[in-house]
């Protein structure tokens, strides 16, 4: 099993799981995927003061970059790109 922590102010997320079907039962074709902008944070860096690890937070559609840990996508981005902490 593959530990990981971020450097300065870098925090792991875990995206939120996407819908495959719409409400209406359209299906979702992978390449129409906007990616989630939601997800739970899992990991910090020393220097990550505004979020804690299990927060749910709200991020830019292009932020951070995608790392494969354990068979799980996650995002690996610096705190500055985090839009807020979802309550």
């Amino acid at each position: 099993m593959t530990t990981f922590t971020p450097l300065h102010d870098r925090v792991l997320v875990q995206p939120e799981a996407e819908a495959d079907v719409t409400p209406g039962g359209i299906v979702i074709p992978e390449q129409a995927k906007e990616g989630p902008q939601r997800g739970e944070v899992k990991a910090l860096g020393p220097k990550a003061v505004h979020v804690q690890v299990g927060d749910v937070v709200l991020y830019g559609r292009f932020a951070g970059t995608h790392v494969t840990l354990n068979g799980v996508k996650m995002l690996v981005m610096k705190e500055e790109d985090l839009i807020g902490i979802v309550e």
